[in-house]
């Protein structure tokens, strides 16, 4: 309701900024902003002026404009410092009532607060296939991980969509706001599709955002924690360091996938080749953060990864399809074990994963085009063992002697690299119990054989 033109209206203030009196029709728009008579000052532009009023000893006059929620006020705003508080005389107080809201503002608000508290973003191409991926949380690891090495395929093969059976991935306004389950987090999750479009109105891609209601468990009592000691200080970037490193390059990544893809407009073939390039260079520094990331964490002291139970074929089926599209990109076939075979172990499923995607990975990356690598399973004397075996170029004596050396790339240049997943890989193993070898000759392939006790 407008109030009508008071010629002024007066209140008083103590020492704290609280509105001790205030007549009409202040003391309603106090009362309509949260606030009580006495109470502290509850609308923010008043409570400013007489802060700075109070605190500077002079008298201050200015124009003010507040809102309630239902108006919009303005006056002409008087504050006289006095013994133990403020004198408030407001004139020409005039209310109007606020414009309608845009029919759509709801929406732009779910939108802005669904980047905002996103653990998980993702950028997707015109059919939902994921481009780049980054998030925050510390049970997204596993899938995060897994998105990245699956670049090119679409993101709801990575997450379950409860009660949905049918063909995946629906259209983006059915999977908008939908719960999905994500494998490694016991949280539920809420899946926000933002389309991107371009100047005609066609959908360019889009982004992804995982949010949830939750919050992430606290493994640790905070009074446990406090008596164990700190961990040794032993890497370059550092756990702080490397969620703030991840955003802004996954943008970089983002921005040149889209420029390269020419979803922003017409681009010369050079230029694209450009964009390509430093979109390869910042996958390859994101690849760095993360091993130098968990090579902090494997060193730490204390450091135990969790004793599951798993199916190492399982796993190793896992690895494979999250790397097809890799592998099929250089006509690469990928043996491996079939739905049949089972061969129980005992290691932290995710770590195990995350070691046999470095392994898959490397011999993708390593053999040649149109030939095959097998994912074979043995077990003996209590221990379960898996092989992965290239036709590769192979290792000498020497280069197999120091390949699991930390920063070890062997002499190679411009392959993706970091030197650190094969250190990282066999720390792992061992820290499991277990243990990771290599065998081969050169010209004759590579073997790589990861080595946990038998469950």
């Amino acid at each position: 309701m407008s109030a009508p033109e008071r010629i002024q209206v007066e209140a008083q203030s103590d020492g704290e900024d609280r509105l001790l009196r205030a007549d009409e029709p202040l003391s309603a728009l106090q009362i309509r902003c949260g606030g009580t008579i006495p109470g502290a000052i509850a609308v923010p532009e008043l409570r400013e002026l007489v802060s700075k009023a109070r605190g500077f000893g002079l008298k201050l006059a200015r124009p003010i404009i507040a809102q309630d929620g239902q108006e919009t006020i303005r006056a002409w705003i008087e504050v006289t410092p006095q013994e133990g508080g403020c004198l408030i005389i407001l004139r020409h107080w005039q209310a109007s009532s606020l414009p309608p809201e845009p029919a759509d503002l709801a929406n732009r608000r779910r939108v802005e607060i669904d980047r905002a508290l996103a653990e998980l973003t993702a950028r997707l191409d015109p059919h939902q296939r994921l481009m780049t991926v980054d998030a925050s949380a510390g049970d997204l690891v596993q899938v995060a991980q897994a998105m990245r090495g699956g670049l090119g395929r679409a993101w709801t093969d990575f997450v379950e969509l409860p009660g949905s059976g049918l063909r995946q991935p629906l259209h983006w306004r059915l999977l908008d706001g939908a719960t999905v389950l994500v494998p490694g987090s016991q949280r539920a999750w809420r899946a926000t599709i933002l389309p991107q479009t371009g100047p005609e109105g066609e959908t360019l891609g889009f982004d992804l955002c995982l949010t949830s209601d939750q919050p992430l468990p606290v493994p640790v009592d905070p009074e446990v924690e406090a008596e164990i000691p700190p961990a040794k200080a032993s890497s370059v970037i550092g756990r702080e360091m490397a969620p703030v490193l991840r955003q802004p390059i996954a943008r970089i990544i983002a921005n040149a996938e889209t420029i390269r893809t020419r979803r922003a407009g017409p681009l010369t073939e050079e230029y694209a080749g450009y964009a390509g390039d430093i979109a390869a260079a910042g996958q390859h520094l994101l690849t760095l953060i993360e091993d130098l990331s968990d090579m902090e964490i494997i060193e730490a002291e204390g450091f135990a990864p969790a004793a599951d139970r798993i199916d190492l074929a399982d796993v190793a089926r896992r690895a494979a399809g999250i790397l097809g599209v890799r592998a099929r990109e250089k006509n690469i076939t990928i043996h491996a074990p079939d739905e049949t075979m089972h061969l129980g172990a005992v290691g932290e499923f995710r770590r195990v994963l995350q070691v046999l995607l470095n392994l898959v990975g490397n011999a993708i990356r390593y053999s040649p085009e149109n030939s095959a690598i097998s994912v074979l399973l043995t077990a003996g004397a209590g221990r379960a063992r898996i092989t992965i075996a290239d036709q590769g170029p192979g290792l000498s004596p020497q280069d197999a002697a120091r390949v699991f050396d930390k920063f070890e790339r062997l002499g190679r240049s411009g392959d993706g690299g970091s030197g650190l997943g094969l250190y990282i890989s066999r720390r792992l193993a061992r820290a499991m119990g277990g243990e990771l070898s290599v065998e081969g000759h050169e010209g004759q392939g590579a073997r790589f054989v990861l080595e946990l006790p038998q469950g």
